[in-house]
């Protein structure tokens, strides 16, 4: 019996074992603090000085990654950041199953700037005289894949500023981060709680308003064009709707043009229009402005 009673109790320390060792280790997060995830967002917030650092997780058994992991730990040390080696479950833990690729950066979360915080800009540039500058406006994007994706394609692009209206618009989330391969972290975003008013007062400078339609036929009032036809020589500033309902009434009605890009063949109900980060077509040359086109989504 007493052989019997020892075996069971063996056997009950072997399984309480094996369910502690598949539970992931609870790591307490910093107050405030929130998960980045990613190599590309980890990496360029450890290159910049924008947020407070706390503590980088890298996956253990690394294998094939052990190059990029040891730049990681070199980057981490320079800053006077502590590394952590973790198992692939914890990690999973920290950005709630998010693809990490074995990477998770613990900071304070990024804001969205102030438009008073934002340097004048120079409506001529020396070195392109011939270049207009170029500002992009998002009017209520709420989803952060697709505010992610816009902040990558304004970035390679080369847009000069983007901003962003306060209600109803997603924040700058580590899933917005990674969405945009790290162009977030390096990229100012602007806010405003009043789009209008700020609308009216850039086109009161002299800036030219451009918004974007997916349906050209519901547009009134004012003139819509083609993206491939659509040129410019002043300061432009294009506007974004939100998905699926797109721009504001009275956002339109304070554009100058629309942009519309049309199909290239007839289209079923449902895929009238593309991605809003999608639709993005640049040409630009040493002498001209890029022409630029970001449709809205459904």
């Amino acid at each position: 019996a007493r052989r019997e009673s020892w075996s069971w109790r063996e056997g009950d320390c072997s399984k309480a074992r094996e369910r502690l060792e598949q539970k992931p280790l609870s790591i307490e997060r910093t107050k405030g603090s929130e998960i980045l995830f990613g190599i590309a967002p980890c990496s360029l917030a450890l290159s910049q000085s924008r947020r407070d650092l706390f503590r980088l997780f890298l996956k253990q058994s690394i294998g094939s990654q052990r190059l990029v992991m040891s730049e990681f730990v070199l980057q981490a040390t320079a800053r006077g950041v502590p590394v952590h080696h973790v198992k692939r479950r914890e990690l999973d833990a920290l950005c709630r199953g998010q693809v990490h690729q074995g990477v998770c950066l613990e900071a304070t979360p990024l804001r969205f700037k102030r438009l008073e915080e934002a340097e004048k800009p120079d409506l001529r540039d020396e070195e392109s005289p011939n270049r207009q500058l170029i500002w992009l406006v998002l009017e209520q994007i709420q989803d952060p894949m697709n505010l992610g994706a816009l902040l990558r394609s304004a970035y390679f692009l080369g847009v000069d500023r983007v901003v962003t209206s306060q209600r109803n618009s997603c924040p700058l989330t580590p899933t917005v981060s990674k969405a945009s391969s790290g162009a977030m972290e390096v990229f100012d975003v602007y806010s405003t709680d009043d789009l209008q008013s700020f609308l009216k007062a850039k086109a009161a400078e002299g800036w030219e308003i451009v918004g974007t339609v997916s349906r050209p036929e519901e547009v009134e009032n004012v003139p819509v064009i083609s993206c491939l036809e659509f040129r410019w020589n002043k300061p432009i500033i294009i506007v974004i709707g939100s998905e699926g309902d797109g721009l504001s009434l009275e956002t339109q009605l304070l554009c100058h043009r629309m942009l519309a890009i049309p199909p290239g063949r007839v289209l079923p109900p449902g895929v009238e229009s593309l991605n809003v980060s999608v639709a993005t077509g640049k040409s630009s040359s040493e002498h001209c402005s890029p022409t630029f086109c970001i449709e809205n989504s459904n």
